[in-house]
């Protein structure tokens, strides 16, 4: 299959975490594997939503008449990176009725006293749905490490757990893409600015997104220690450059249009008389 105008490799291929990949090696200011410049990204995504939506619709569809199949976008990354802008931009170019967004905040007390896993195996996305997690159940093998919430042997456990969820998801019918937005320090640190002198983003602005900075190594070999043990061969994981929004925008809906492709969708042909049906439409 050729490629789409402006790219010069699969962005699956191109930016998903294999062996020996060292997150402190990638770019975070790149536009890997597209030649174009913003005004081409920014056309290249609108180009591109039709194609999103096509396939979404095709996997609504083929659930109406019995397909199993479903699609789960995993969102991780650094504050400010972008993770909305990739819901509202990528995601929100599709039918919204085959989409199921969850944001994991904090949990709740309840939900302390179970399993972290416990809370989020009914936000997985049911057959013909779209999924996505704005962030998710990796909070519990990011932060948890960064801060020493859970010990080494409990980290270890739930890397063991996830991978066994994934799998049944996997197994179920899902396809599962795992996307962390690779942003860098400096940009953060100009979008937070950024926050705070336009009023418009004020409610954006969290003081705990400058108090977490302190942890960015931290964070970055947290990040690192998940996908060596969390990036398989049926749950990959791909890590996008994030400092260049329209960039990261146009990545993320590439890697899903080509995950979707790979679903060998079909539109249903529906369980009536074709040609009777047409039929009945000329006496109408």
């Amino acid at each position: 299959m050729s490629l789409p105008l402006g790219f010069t490799s699969q962005l699956s291929d191109l930016l998903r975490v294999g062996k020996g990949f060292s997150l402190a090696a990638q770019p975070t200011d790149a536009a890997s594997g597209f030649d174009g410049k913003k005004v081409d990204g920014v056309a290249t995504l609108a180009a591109r939503a039709p194609v999103l939506a096509g396939l979404q619709e095709q996997l609504f569809a083929e659930s109406r008449y019995g397909g199993k199949k479903s699609v789960l976008l995993v969102l991780q990354a650094m504050d400010t990176a972008g993770k909305g802008g990739i819901v509202s931009r990528v995601v929100g170019a599709v039918d919204p009725q085959g989409v199921k967004l969850k944001t994991f905040k904090a949990p709740t007390d309840e939900e302390k006293e179970h399993d972290f896993l416990w809370r989020v195996r009914p936000a997985a996305p049911g057959p013909g749905m779209l999924g996505v997690f704005d962030r998710s159940h990796y909070e519990d093998v990011l932060i948890h490490r960064v801060h020493g919430w859970a010990d080494e042997a409990e980290i270890e456990r739930r890397y063991a757990a996830i991978n066994d969820f994934e799998a049944e998801l996997a197994d179920g019918g899902t396809t599962i893409v795992k996307v962390m937005l690779n942003l860098g320090p400096d940009e953060q640190l100009a979008r937070l600015s950024a926050r705070l002198h336009d009023p418009t983003k004020y409610w954006k602005y969290s003081p705990t997104d400058l108090d977490e900075r302190e942890f960015w190594p931290d964070y970055m070999n947290a990040y690192q220690r998940a996908f060596e043990h969390t990036s398989t061969e049926r749950a990959p994981w791909y890590v996008v450059p994030a400092d260049k929004k329209w960039y990261a925008r146009m990545a993320v809906q590439e890697i899903l249009i080509e995950a979707m492709r790979g679903m060998n969708l079909h539109w249903p042909a529906g369980d009536y008389d074709l040609a009777h049906e047409r039929s009945r439409l000329v006496g109408a």
